[in-house]
């Protein structure tokens, strides 16, 4: 059906834009809404809208195992900043970017890539740099971070931000358009309100990583590596004979830490996964484009969050194109799915509620035999594999790759798994299961918080 907006010559003239995208019905609705309400726009609002500075500056990075977290478009979600892959710089890096230093209570929103997730900076780091696709605002002391988080992230608010994307090499938005989006002004006590949803969500936010954390304090206690110091270090020496069998030259794979960790984790029985396991193999290619109905979910390595499998950017296929299919593509309650490119090795659990769903061509499913599980609670070798084997196995084995990174079969299958004792194993599920659940809690309230405030907006 073809959809068509009138617009008046007035408007044009007035406007920066004349293309039709920019005049869509949904647009024209939002914006003749905002206007009927009392508003302010963002520059009213705050002290300042900054971003990066110089591109000159990007010079300056280099990345560190430990250091000054450094948060790009990525880390960036819908009301909160996630630290999982973070990165690093020095603090002298960090002082010399200063300008993207990202502080308590800002609001930042993202500007190219993944543009418009909005996130307030809530009990973060006390040092923390962000790249140049992100915005920093710097609120008024009487406007409230979290109800502009939770506006933005709305209907109304995505729909400014949609509306003034400009399409060149890459997508993107300015500061100056970011300074010109308006803002209701509602009653102090239903921001009120909404900053409190939001900053419930946060706090089980903060919740769910402490939860996690001792999950991760559990097992390094176990493994003897609690204490580990991991330095990089700046010289070694290798003995030929290792370059031979190892089928590898580059200095980053002899790195003295792993040989380290290794002879650590060797006073542990191991078993490897392939032994363990009924079944190793890679997903399907999907055979017809992704339908937003009544499909297939099909789990791709960025599903895979903190040991499970996360629903927010769930793409799903077409039922009728998959029905030949054979049943190994299949999967089942309790397999392991990791991430075969990109991000290598995060892996995730599949629960009673993925069973039948597809897994895509760039992850490989691990399935255990049901002996192994005797010994092994499936939930904690996916935290190991998580958090162990990917940093020193499955890193190092691809630390030569060059366009992209990746892992395969044969690399899954060598992977050493602990046996450690059950109940040990147990504790460490449990720990996961409860951040699992709070982190869903924290979801549900964030998009409660961004609810709330569309509801206000359409009383009025």
């Amino acid at each position: 059906m073809i959809t068509y907006s009138i617009i008046q010559k007035s408007q044009l003239e007035y406007s920066h834009r004349q293309d039709a995208e920019y005049y869509q019905q949904e647009y024209l609705e939002v914006e003749k809404k905002m206007n009927s309400l009392n508003t302010k726009r963002i520059s009213d609002i705050s002290q300042s809208v900054v971003s990066f500075g110089a591109y000159s500056l990007c010079n300056y990075i280099v990345w560190q195992e430990y250091g000054v977290p450094y948060i790009n478009v990525q880390n960036i979600k819908e009301g909160y900043i996630d630290f999982e892959d973070v990165k690093f710089i020095s603090d002298e890096v960090n002082e010399i970017l200063r300008k993207s230093k990202v502080k308590e209570g800002q609001v930042i929103i993202t500007m190219a890539g993944t543009i418009g997730n909005v996130a307030v900076a809530h009990n973060v780091p006390p040092k923390l740099n962000s790249n140049q696709a992100t915005a920093k605002i710097t609120l008024k002391k009487d406007f409230s971070p979290y109800y502009l988080a939770a506006f933005l992230n709305s209907y109304y608010g995505k729909k400014q931000i949609d509306r003034e994307i400009v399409s060149s090499v890459q997508p993107n938005i300015f500061l100056w358009q970011i300074r010109n989006f308006k803002v209701p002004i509602l009653p102090k006590n239903k921001q009120k309100e909404i900053e409190k949803i939001h900053i419930q969500g946060l706090e089980e936010l903060d919740r769910s990583k402490s939860l996690y954390s001792q999950a991760e304090n559990l097992l390094l206690e176990e493994l003897g590596l609690k204490d580990f110091q991991i330095e990089d270090d700046l010289s070694y020496f290798v003995n030929f004979s290792d370059i031979k069998s190892a089928h590898r030259a580059d200095a980053e794979y002899f790195q003295p830490k792993y040989e380290k960790i290794e002879k650590i984790l060797s006073k542990f029985k191991q078993n490897n996964l392939n032994d363990l396991s009924s079944l190793i193999s890679y997903g399907t290619v999907p055979t017809s484009p992704y339908v937003k109905q009544n499909g297939l979910p099909y789990v791709k390595g960025e599903n895979l969050q903190n040991c499970f499998i996360d629903y927010s950017k769930l793409v799903y296929l077409d039922k009728d194109s998959i029905n030949d299919l054979p049943k190994k593509f299949y999967l089942e309650k309790d397999d392991i799915v990791i991430s075969q490119m990109g991000t290598v090795g995060r892996a995730g659990i599949v629960t009673k509620q993925e069973e039948g769903w597809l897994f895509a061509s760039f992850t490989i499913r691990v399935r255990l035999k049901e002996e192994s599980k005797s010994i092994l609670d499936p939930l904690f070798v996916t935290f190991y594999i998580q958090n162990i084997s990917r940093p020193y196995y499955l890193l190092r084995r691809i630390a030569q790759a060059s366009v992209r990174q990746n892992t395969d079969l044969p690399t899954i299958r060598d992977l050493k798994i602990p046996i450690l004792p059950k109940e040990v194993q147990q504790r460490i599920a449990e720990f996961i299961k409860q951040s699992h659940e709070a982190r869903k809690k924290a979801k549900k309230l964030l998009e409660e918080a961004k609810k709330k405030v569309e509801e206000e907006i359409e009383k009025c």
